[in-house]
């Protein structure tokens, strides 16, 4: 498993990656988090630099993956701070080995129930969440793409850095000259199989650790899947002993590329004021 280390001395925090992505989604907020903390970063099986088995891509088993790194390296109780797909992994690693983990934050990911959401079917997901097909791309024409990409109101951190160099560490390229994923679409097929299979509001009662969900949000507007995230979360302040949402307004969902600022400086203000002892 592949670790980016930022160094830091203080609480243990682990960041944990979405699916398709990889830890350096978290290159802009690891530094700043780093002032003042032990900071890691991790690149999922299957993803970034780490090993691309062709199994284990249901949450048990790359739950497992992360309570065999935290043991590897010695990490008692660390902060786990996930990412989209990851924040489900951070979840489930706290419903399974709450003895292990002192806090979780939720960056607009955990409270994802896909089967829940009206007129889907596995099948639907597996075509909905499918990834694009990226045959004969070369790198140049996708750092265009990326460069056009409506990333929405970008902090002064994020506008002082090219997020194409960030993106393009998803992919690498082939001997002819062509970009591929690093993830492979199979695999990403497998995970989002697992998704349909995972229902968050399960584990609720089980999560013994301090929760800060941090969703993000463009606008108000009342979609049916804002309706459904709205729903767990209240289903998890109910459940949860401890659990807060502090609402990232005009945010995208890569928000750690957006607004790292506003994302590390939410979580080190909690930790500041105690929200995770």
């Amino acid at each position: 498993m592949n670790c980016h280390d930022w160094g830091g001395q203080g609480r243990d925090i682990i960041l944990v990656h979405g699916l398709a992505s990889n830890c350096r989604i978290w290159d802009l907020v690891g530094p700043l988090l780093a002032e003042t903390n032990s900071v890691k970063a991790i690149d999922q099986r299957g993803h970034g630099l780490s090993s691309k088995p062709n199994q284990g891509y249901d949450f048990d088993t790359v739950t497992n993956d992360l309570y065999l790194f935290l043991e590897a390296n010695q990490i008692d109780n660390p902060l786990l701070v996930g990412h989209s797909w990851g924040g489900s992994v951070a979840l489930n690693f706290a419903a399974n080995h709450p003895e292990m983990v002192s806090g979780l934050c939720l960056v607009d990911g955990g409270l994802i129930e896909i089967s829940s959401i009206p007129g889907n079917s596995l099948e639907k997901a597996l075509v909905d969440m499918a990834p694009p097909l990226f045959d004969s791309l070369r790198e140049e024409f996708l750092r265009k793409r990326i460069a056009q990409r409506d990333w929405g109101e970008r902090d002064s951190l994020s506008l002082q850095n090219d997020l194409a160099n960030i993106v393009m560490a998803n992919f690498q390229e082939t001997q002819d000259g062509t970009i591929t994923p690093r993830f492979e679409r199979s695999n990403h097929l497998k995970v989002v199989e697992s998704f349909w299979n995972h229902h968050p509001s399960s584990l609720f009662s089980s999560i013994k650790c301090p929760v800060l969900n941090m969703p993000a949000r463009l606008n108000d507007d009342e979609t049916s899947r804002q309706t459904l995230r709205k729903n767990l979360i209240a289903q998890a302040e109910k459940d949860i002993d401890k659990f807060k949402t502090v609402w990232l307004e005009h945010s995208i969902h890569d928000v750690p590329l957006q607004r790292p600022i506003l994302v590390a400086s939410t979580i080190s203000s909690h930790l500041k004021e105690g929200f995770f002892n």
